[in-house]
C-alpha cells in the first residue's frame, strides 16, 4: 500500500512540475502561482525519492547505473555551464561586430549625433510585419548608442490610424519625432536614416552660398572639375546650396550660415573684398578653396589673399611636391601632395584619415598672428615633401633647392582662424540675421531654452582656407578622407560641430560571382562528393568493427 502512495505522489510531482512550466508561459505575469506550483512538485518529486532510497541504492551499485550517472551529470554540468554563460552575458548587453567592414557597428557621424541628443527622440518604423527584422537589426544599433532613443515597430495594416496622424504614405517609411518635429524616410540604410535623424534634430535646413562670377567652381557642375558632389554631400547634413554673385547681390546674402569660394582664377573686386571684409567682422563664415598659380605670370589674386592675411593665414606662391610615395597607394604621383598628419583642431577632431590634393600651394597660419587673430593648421603633408618656389613645372623632374626659396616639410595646406567679434560691431548685419533666422524666410520659428543660450553665447566668425580646390571637385571627392575633410571644415564655420565625424560609407558588395560550370561543381561537391564521404567513412568504421 505504501509503494502505491509513494507511486502517486511521484506522478503527481511531476504533473505538477509540468503544469507550473505550462503556467510560466501561458500566465507570465502571474509569477507566484507558477512558482509555488514548481516548487510543490519538486517537493513531492523529492519525497517520492527518499521514500525509494533503497532502490536507488541498489540501482547505483551497478557499473552501468555508475556509468550512466557519470555521464548525465556531464550533461547536466555542461547545461548549467551554458545558462548561466546565457544568464551572465545577457546582463551585461555587450556586442562585438567581427565583420571585416564593420557592417553592423555605425558611422563615426551616426554616434556623434546620437550622443548629442538632449532630449528623447522616437522612432517609429511604418512596415509590415515581415520587414520588421530588418528594421530592427538597423535602428537598434541607435536604440543602443543612445539611451534618449526609443524604438517603436509598428505593423501600418493593424494600426492605420496612427500611420495617418504622421501622414506615412508608403510601407517602410521612418518617422523621426524630436521635440515636436516630424521627419520622414522611406530607406533602411544608415546614410538615409542619419540623414533624416540629423533633420529631425538640427530643425530648419541652414544655408550655404558658393561664390559665382570669378571662373569658381559650380554647385550644379556634374563633370569631373564640377561641386555636385560636394553639394549633394552638404544636402545630407542639413545645408542647402544657393549661389551669389557678390556684384550683382550688393550684399552677403543675411540668411548665408556659410558662404564658399571654391577656386576662383580671377581676383575678387575691391568693392566684394570689402563686402567680405565687412560680413566677417560682423561675424560671418568664409571657406576659401584657393589652387596655385598656373604658371609665373599668372594672376596673383591679391585682393583675396590680402583679405586672408588680414586674418593671420599667409598663402604661399608655391606648389607642394611630395615625394614620400604615400600617394602611390591612391594612385597618383608627385603633384598630389597627401596629407596624414592633422594637428589638433576641431574640424580634425578623431580624423585619422589619407587626403589627396591634386597641386596644392602651402596654406600656414601667419606667425605671431595678424591683428590679434591667431590661425591654425589642420592639416600638413609628409616631411618628404616640399614647397617648390618654381612654378613651372613643364621641365619634368624638380629638386628641393633651400637657396632658391624652396621650404622643406611637413607643409600645412589647409588653416583655420575663429574670433569673437565685438557685439557693438554685430549690430543687425547680415550675420546676426542669419544667426537670428537661419531660414532667411523671415519667419519667428519659436524659441527654447538652448536657442536663447545660444543667442547669448558671444558671436564668432570663423574663416578655413585650403591650398587646393580639385580635392573637393567630383573626381576626387571620393579619394579617403577627401569628403569628410571638406564637410567637416563646412560644418565647423556652420557651427555644428555635432556633424564633424567620419561618415557612412557605401556597403562593401562581397559577393562572388561564379559561371555555371562552377556552379555545377560547387553543387555536386556539397550534395553527393562530401556527404558521400562522410557516409562511406562510417561503412568502412561499422565494417572493421565487425
Amino acid at each position: 500500500m505504501a509503494q502505491k502512495i509513494l507511486g502517486a505522489v511521484g506522478w503527481a510531482g511531476i504533473a505538477v512540475v509540468a503544469a507550473g512550466m505550462v503556467a510560466r508561459f501561458v500566465v507570465p505575469e502571474r509569477q507566484e502561482l507558477w512558482w509555488w506550483m514548481l516548487v510543490a512538485g519538486l517537493a513531492l518529486v523529492v519525497v517520492y525519492g527518499l521514500g525509494q532510497w533503497r532502490s536507488f541504492a541498489a540501482l547505483f551499485r551497478r557499473r552501468q547505473a555508475r556509468y550512466g550517472t557519470l555521464a548525465a551529470s556531464g550533461v547536466v554540468l555542461g547545461l548549467a555551464i551554458l545558462v548561466a554563460a546565457n544568464y551572465i552575458l545577457a546582463r551585461q548587453n555587450k556586442r562585438w561586430d567581427l565583420t571585416a567592414a564593420q557592417q553592423y557597428s555605425l558611422s563615426d557621424q551616426t554616434v556623434r549625433v546620437l550622443e548629442s541628443l538632449e532630449a528623447p527622440i522616437r522612432v517609429l518604423v511604418f512596415a509590415q510585419e515581415i520587414d520588421f527584422p530588418r528594421y530592427r537589426d538597423r535602428l537598434g544599433e541607435y536604440e543602443y548608442t543612445s539611451d534618449q532613443v526609443s524604438l517603436e515597430l509598428i505593423d501600418v495594416d493593424k494600426n492605420p490610424v496612427l500611420a495617418r496622424q504622421y501622414e506615412v504614405q508608403a510601407y517602410g517609411t521612418v518617422v523621426f519625432d524630436y521635440n515636436g518635429r516630424i521627419e520622414r524616410v522611406v530607406s533602411d540604410q544608415e546614410q538615409d536614416l542619419t540623414n533624416g535623424l540629423i533633420k529631425a534634430v538640427e530643425g530648419e535646413e541652414r544655408k550655404a552660398y558658393f561664390l559665382q562670377g570669378h571662373g569658381e567652381r559650380s554647385p550644379t557642375g556634374s563633370e569631373r572639375d564640377g561641386y555636385s558632389g560636394l553639394a549633394d554631400a552638404l544636402r545630407l547634413d542639413n545645408l542647402s546650396v544657393e549661389t551669389v554673385i557678390l556684384s550683382q547681390a550688393g550684399e552677403v546674402p543675411a540668411d548665408a550660415a556659410v558662404l564658399v569660394a571654391a577656386g576662383p582664377s580671377t581676383d575678387l573686386l575691391p568693392g566684394e573684398t570689402d563686402m567680405l571684409r565687412a560680413w566677417l567682422e560682423e561675424g560671418g563664415k568664409l571657406l576659401v578653396l584657393l589652387d596655385p598659380p598656373d604658371g609665373p605670370d599668372a594672376e596673383n589674386r591679391e585682393n583675396l589673399i590680402g583679405l586672408i592675411a588680414e586674418w593671420g593665414i599667409e598663402v604661399g606662391q608655391d606648389i607642394v611636391v611630395d615625394v614620400s610615395g604615400v600617394g602611390q597607394l591612391l594612385g597618383t604621383d608627385a603633384t598630389v601632395p597627401v596629407a596624414a598628419t592633422y594637428p589638433q583642431h576641431p574640424i580634425t577632431d578623431r580624423f585619422a584619415l589619407l587626403t589627396a590634393f591634386p597641386l596644392a600651394r602651402s596654406v600656414k597660419p601667419v606667425e605671431g598672428g595678424a591683428g590679434g587673430r591667431v590661425a591654425t593648421s589642420f592639416a600638413e603633408t609628409s616631411p618628404r615633401s616640399w614647397a617648390e618656389s618654381n612654378l613651372d613645372l613643364s621641365g619634368g623632374e624638380v629638386a628641393m633647392e633651400e637657396d632658391q626659396g624652396d621650404v622643406p616639410g611637413p607643409i600645412s595646406i589647409a588653416a583655420a582662424v575663429s574670433a569673437t567679434v565685438d557685439a557693438d560691431a554685430v549690430g543687425d548685419g547680415p550675420a546676426a540675421q542669419a544667426a537670428d533666422d537661419p531660414t532667411g524666410d523671415g519667419h519667428d520659428h519659436g524659441t527654447d531654452a538652448a536657442d536663447e543660450d545660444a543667442t547669448d553665447a558671444p558671436v564668432e566668425a570663423r574663416l578655413a582656407v585650403f591650398g587646393d580646390s580639385d580635392f573637393a571637385a567630383n573626381g576626387s571627392l571620393g579619394i579617403q578622407g577627401n569628403r569628410d575633410l571638406v564637410l567637416n571644415a563646412i560644418n565647423w564655420l556652420a557651427e555644428q560641430e555635432n556633424l564633424i565625424s567620419i561618415r557612412p560609407r557605401e556597403p562593401e558588395d562581397r559577393r562572388i560571382t561564379v559561371t555555371a560550370d562552377q556552379q555545377f561543381r560547387i553543387f555536386m561537391a556539397s550534395i553527393f562528393l562530401i556527404p558521400g564521404v562522410i557516409v562511406g567513412t562510417g561503412v568502412y568504421t561499422w565494417w572493421r568493427r565487425r
